[in-house]
């Protein structure tokens, strides 16, 4: 990367700052129009249960939208950029975390450090989805290989990881973590357990489970879908430490997400994934036209819904093409070297000591 490269991308965070003011209209305009349609579609799909199951999954999708939208304003709530005052953030943060089943302060904190580490190969570990590297993959031991593929392996990921992450690991204080952080942990629990322990007390467990839980699990899968192929992507950026650029990790890192516009409003302008990472101050208002009025940031990465689709094959960063690769091409690798000629040997030479 040349200096004068590193100073423009640099300067792109200036470019950037007038659109980090939130406006509390706007936030409180979005708390009625993200909230109230939420209630609205999961009372429709439970007063449909008595005339069709199909009905309800009808209202129980775009529910499952609103939530991804209310986690978009605890997402907000995090960085600071919903509201002016901490403790507004703070309580709208946990309230909208009890929505969405995520506890406010774990997210936080481990979701700052995903910001701080985006694209970094030497700290990768907390607020990620597990990626390993080619040379790390043929390194590993056969029981490691083994639990990264199951890992991978879309249905586990998009299938069980809904359940996995959102009903299981967020019940749990992480280690070491501080008390604010674990008393913010239990109150949302708590508060979970007596918001649903209402809903079946007045409508009964079996029709809350009906509504409740496709509504959780197209929510999950699509809150994971997001977060995956937004620095999942071809020509994604990642670099060691000596190398890496936290400017550089948010405009090449991370992806423009090109949704349809009723998509992209249910999403809160997620989408606009590079501006966020460029400066998380921005509130999701505000990204789209923080994209719009400055140029260098339209020639991100752009992605589509059909494009995006590729990226349930990549498997493996490969450090020495820049790319990612598939189970399949590093089978093939690892079997066939000479398939790919002698140029490939001397890009990969570390690939040869499994033969």
């Amino acid at each position: 990367m040349t200096k004068n490269h590193t100073t423009q991308l640099s300067s792109l965070k200036k470019s950037v700052a007038p659109y980090e003011k939130n406006d509390r209209k706007a936030s409180i305009r979005q708390l009625i129009n993200t909230l109230g349609p939420l209630v609205i579609l999961w009372y429709g799909a439970y007063f449909s249960l008595s005339v069709s199951y199909w009905l309800t999954l009808l209202f129980a999708i775009p529910a499952a939208g609103f939530v991804i939208r209310t986690f978009i304003i605890c997402h907000d709530c995090c960085h600071g950029s919903f509201f002016k005052s901490r403790k507004a953030n703070d309580i709208i943060g946990t309230i909208t975390g009890v929505l969405t089943l995520v506890p406010y302060q774990q997210w936080r904190r481990s979701h700052s450090i995903h910001h701080a580490t985006s694209s970094n190969l030497d700290k990768r570990g907390i607020g990620d989805i597990w990626i390993m590297t080619v040379d790390e993959y043929v390194a590993a031991s056969r029981w490691k290989r083994l639990s990264y593929r199951i890992y991978r392996n879309p249905l586990v990921m998009f299938g069980l990881g809904p359940i996995a992450i959102f009903l299981i690991q967020y019940r749990f204080n992480a280690k070491g973590a501080r008390r604010k952080e674990r008393m913010n942990t239990y109150l949302t629990n708590v508060s979970i357990a007596a918001l649903y322990g209402v809903l079946i007390w007045a409508i009964g467990w079996q029709a809350f489970l009906l509504v409740q839980l496709p509504v959780v699990f197209v929510s999950g899968v699509l809150g994971i879908w997001l977060f995956y192929v937004q620095h999942q992507f071809e020509d994604s950026y990642f670099e060691n430490e000596e190398e890496w650029s936290y400017v550089m990790a948010a405009v090449e890192g991370s992806s423009y997400y090109k949704l349809p516009r009723l998509l992209q409003w249910i999403t809160g302008n997620i989408g606009f994934h590079h501006v966020h990472h460029l400066s998380p101050k921005v509130p999701n208002y505000n990204l789209e036209k923080a994209h719009n009025a400055t140029p260098p940031l339209q020639k991100a990465t752009t992605i589509t819904i059909g494009t995006s689709l590729k990226a349930i094959h990549f498997r493996l960063w490969d450090e020495e093409n820049k790319g990612f690769v598939s189970f399949k091409e590093m089978k093939s690798r690892l079997r066939n070297p000479q398939e790919k000629g002698e140029a490939l040997k001397v890009q990969t030479p570390r690939l040869q000591r499994v033969e």
